[in-house]
């Protein structure tokens, strides 16, 4: 006001009505489409009070008939909403015309079902909301979260609706409605204002994971349950943890404290880990490799080493032909099973050097015996492996658990065949008798995408691994690319479940917990971009990146 004069009332009534045809030709001209923003209203869209709400034709009550009418105030007609920008991108978005949402305080979380409160307890947190529970009335604002009455779709599906200033999310479960709450969490971290309109969202693939090795290298439990809240905001639902191998077993066993190592995790730390992961709707895969990568157990079991023919150790190879091996890490299995209670389990049985030579049965004399001597004159060495593993799937099978092995744990050629529930975890094609990927997929197997050409995160970067970079996954690799840089036929398409990025310590010194945090960061978005929808992204790498950045 101070930057302007007093206007006599005749100036005012000129200026006023040069005001309303001005504005009259301006909604002509621009149409309705574009939106027309009320006068006066600071942007805020609230309607006007009093004198201002009456019509350029009438006069107000009690006025005299030569002072002016107020001018009107017309109400505001929204642009078309845009998509929301997140990471992983949603599937689909119906735009709306409408100001969309803001949380705002005193605001509130309401739930349509006790199932739901969790997911409405954490967002409440998130976004500074009230969390009310379980309400069945409607108020300006609300965000409510609702399981649909139809349970039949896919569990980790949603839609978010946002219309009339408030904001729901359905969906046939409790994993989809958790899903909703991360779209919205970003939608207002990244912009302010979750955009109106209707988001139908699912996963093309159900196995979006990660995994770390902690047996090379120890991780704080406070590390581990910071990257779980990373996993969930971005939709990744397994943490896959490799706690034995040759250096180190780094978790507290009751049944064989002999073998732990003196940097572990305690089953009270573990527990927490998997009951954030489990609230987050994320499960947590334990791996004991076997029969190799076992040199920390070995260490306190000397006699259970492998040895050649010349008595040369095998390093982290246990002698598969000695049954006290079989107990050990059956013992082993039995015990973890209780500390991990998810569904899913990891077997490894990769590497196993007596596999790693040319003539297994001349080096090792005594495995060849035992493969004989159990399958009869035509057993060899790899018929004795498959065996193993198989005997550690049923060991693992009885607490209803699904498996997955390590693919050169599949070995070519055995009259054993592995165990037909097995899934296997893709990673390499560099072992003797490499089997290509569409091999297993040709016999009906499940297969998670390991590819170690693009989600293998190794540190030091031996022998010839690079660590990924964000860029390379998000314009090259999809979950068809198992193996290489050569998808596989779409036929298979279906028994691809998914993809795990992986962290690997082989030389932990190479970088400390935070430069691992730093340098996995953006891979992991590529990632689940592509897990999460596999086809080209709408967004070019640069404004990708640009939007990882903004949404923090």
């Amino acid at each position: 006001m101070s930057q302007h004069r007093r206007r006599t009332p005749a100036q005012q009534v000129r200026r006023r009505r040069a005001a309303v045809g001005g504005a009259f030709v301006c909604t002509v001209a621009l149409g309705v489409g574009l939106g027309v923003w009320a006068a006066g209203d600071g942007g805020t869209g609230a309607r006007p009070t009093g004198a201002a709400r009456q019509s350029a034709g009438d006069t107000a009550v009690g006025a005299a008939p030569d002072q002016a009418a107020p001018s009107p105030s017309p109400s505001r007609t929204y642009p078309l909403s845009q998509a929301p920008r997140t990471i992983p991108a949603v599937r689909s978005h119906t735009p709306e015309r409408g100001p969309g949402w803001r949380p705002a305080r005193g605001e509130r979380v309401v739930v349509g079902d006790p199932a739901l409160a969790d997911e409405g307890r954490l967002i409440a947190g998130e976004l500074g909301l009230a969390y009310a529970g379980e309400q069945h009335d409607r108020r300006a604002g609300d965000l409510r979260l609702e399981l649909s009455g139809d349970r039949t779709g896919n569990p980790e599906s949603y839609t978010m609706t946002v219309r009339g200033g408030g904001v729901t999310i359905n969906g046939p479960a409790d994993a989809g409605v958790f899903y909703g709450t991360r779209t919205l969490k970003q939608e207002v971290h990244g912009g302010g204002t979750a955009p109106e309109g209707v988001v139908r969202d699912e996963p093309a693939k159900p196995r979006r994971g990660f995994m770390l090795d902690i047996a090379r290298k120890p991780y704080s439990e406070t590390w581990i349950e910071d990257r779980i809240r990373e996993l969930a905001d971005l939709k990744y639902n397994e943490l896959g943890l490799h706690f034995s191998d040759d250096q180190s077993f780094r978790i507290e066993s009751r049944t064989h404290p002999e073998i732990v190592s003196a940097d572990h995790l305690t089953q009270a730390q573990v527990k927490r880990i998997v009951d954030l992961a489990a609230s987050r709707h994320i499960a947590v895969v334990p791996e004991i490799d076997s029969p190799g990568h076992l040199g920390a157990v070995i260490a306190a079991h000397p006699d259970l080493q492998l040895r050649n023919a010349q008595g040369v150790a095998s390093r982290g190879a246990v002698d598969i032909s000695k049954p006290a091996a079989a107990r050990l890490v059956d013992d082993l299995l039995n015990e973890f099973t209780g500390v991990f209670p998810g569904s899913y389990w990891h077997l490894g049985g990769d590497e196993y050097r007596a596999l790693a030579v040319s003539d297994p049965a001349a080096s090792y004399p005594q495995l060849a015996a035992a493969a004989r001597k159990t399958y009869g004159s035509r057993g060899t060495v790899a018929d004795l492996a498959t065996g193993w593993l198989n005997a550690r799937a049923d060991t693992v099978r009885a607490h209803g658990r699904t498996m997955r092995a390590w693919n050169d744990g599949f070995y070519r050629g055995t009259s054993v065949p592995p165990a037909k529930d097995l899934e296997v975890a893709y990673w390499t094609g560099k072992e003797i008798g490499a089997r290509p990927p569409a091999e297993y997929l040709g016999e009906g197997r499940k297969v998670i995408n390991y590819n170690d050409e693009f989600l293998y995160y190794v540190l030091g970067q031996p022998q010839t691994f690079v660590y990924p970079t964000g860029q390379r996954i998000y314009e090259q690799w999809n979950p068809r690319v198992l193996r290489g840089t050569t998808a596989v036929p779409a036929r298979y398409d279906g028994q691809i479940l998914g993809g795990s990025f992986a962290v690997w310590s082989d030389i932990p010194s190479a970088q400390t917990q935070d430069q691992v945090a730093a340098g996995i960061r953006m891979p992991l978005r590529a990632t689940v971009q592509k897990l999460w929808d596999p086809g080209t992204p709408a967004l070019s790498w640069a404004d990708f990146k640009k939007l990882a950045d903004r949404l923090g």
